[in-house]
């Protein structure tokens, strides 16, 4: 992460929008890779401000405005590089709807396939082998370039656009299918049941829609929940701190400073107080999430487990450029309710753990302790 401020904070965003699925080293298309509301890792204010110079930069000259100022966070985007970044925001962005996987053999293989999507209704299906992308052996091409040929790059990064798949069955013969790209809804919340009446609840990025995704995961029946934001980069400010708000009854969440100017985020009333919460942490839960984290912490609502958090407590500021490109500048931080900032230092868990395995484990033992919901 340590790279040039543009690198660095494209980055950050990548695996805002790709983090579930360039982590995993397999998903493309309907699964976890200008923003409108707050966010941590962009926060308009009012829309999309001009520059005031009305001036088009290089991406050199970007680069060296940024490194003279010191702005870590701070990047230059092209104005199809910021769409982008903003759709994934939008919690859509366009795929073909499968998931593919290399096995120790090398072979490419679709694991998942969107119910609905272009691959299922051209009636691909997991276990199918991916043999070519266009005229090029998917075998021969590292599992990203997979992901992103299958998404499309550049003029063929949008619905409607298509992509060339050769797929085999088993032993029968190759089939040549011509998908088209369509608009897919990312799913950055996944639940599942540990036992004991225990849910764990995984969000991978504060995408639009996820606090409500997280509030259905957990009509399912629970005494107790894992909240998991292990290698979640952070997102949409607002997102956060309305997931914030499922486990609040009311009151603070923290705030954000935006161009010297205080804003208040607040939990509406109502929230379940009672159940027995953790949060699972490590060095990839960043931004957003750290605000959320911050705030469950600091209101004695959860105990967090894990390792130190990534430690980005920024807001940047967006500006349109005359070319359309867009450069975004560190305009402030934010803050959890005890006045905390994790930027440059991170969240500290209250319950330390040396690796992911012991995190899972030290997770169910904490909630052990603190007992089932009456």
């Amino acid at each position: 992460m340590l790279q040039t401020p543009r690198r660095a904070r494209q980055v950050a965003a990548l695996s805002l929008v790709f983090g579930a699925v360039l982590l995993a080293g397999a998903a493309t298309g309907a699964w976890g890779d200008p923003p409108r509301r707050p966010s941590a890792d962009t926060a308009p204010a009012g829309g999309l401000p001009a520059d005031p110079a009305g001036a088009a930069l290089s991406e050199q000259q970007a680069e060296h405005l940024l490194a003279a100022g010191g702005d870590r966070w701070g990047a230059y985007y092209s104005a199809q590089e910021y769409a982008e970044f903003s759709q994934g925001l939008d919690g859509r962005y366009p795929g073909v709807g499968l998931s593919v996987g290399r096995g120790q053999d090398g072979v490419t293989e679709v694991s998942q396939v969107a119910p609905g999507g272009p691959a299922a209704a051209a009636g691909i299906t997991p276990g199918d082998r991916l043999v070519r992308i266009g005229q090029d052996q998917a075998d021969h091409l590292p599992v990203t370039e997979v992901v992103a040929r299958l998404r499309g790059q550049g003029e063929e990064r949008r619905a409607g656009s298509e992509v060339t798949l050769t797929v085999r069955r088993g032993e029968g013969e190759e089939r040549e299918l011509r998908l088209r790209r369509v608009l897919l809804d990312s799913r950055q919340v996944t639940a599942e049941q540990l036992g004991k009446g225990v849910l764990r609840v995984t969000v991978r990025a504060f995408t639009s829609g996820v606090a409500d995704q997280v509030r259905a995961a957990l009509r399912t029946p629970h005494t107790g929940v894992v909240l998991d934001l292990r290698g979640n980069s952070g997102g949409l400010v607002d997102e956060a701190a309305g997931t914030a708000g499922i486990f609040l009854d009311g009151g603070t969440v923290g705030s954000y400073q935006e161009r010297g100017e205080t804003r208040e985020l607040t939990a509406p009333p109502g929230g379940d107080q009672r159940t027995p919460l953790v949060l699972l942490v490590d060095g990839g839960t960043m931004s957003a999430a750290e605000l959320l984290a911050g705030a469950l912490q600091d209101r004695s609502r959860a105990l967090v487990v894990g390792s130190r958090t990534f430690g980005k407590g920024t807001v940047q500021q967006p500006s349109r450029l005359a070319d359309g490109a867009v450069l975004e500048l560190t305009v402030g931080r934010y803050y959890t309710p005890a006045g905390r900032s994790p930027d440059g230092t991170g969240l500290t868990p209250d319950v330390p753990a040396d690796s992911g395995e012991a995190a899972d484990e030290l997770a169910l033992r904490v909630l052990a302790g603190l007992g089932t919901r009456a």
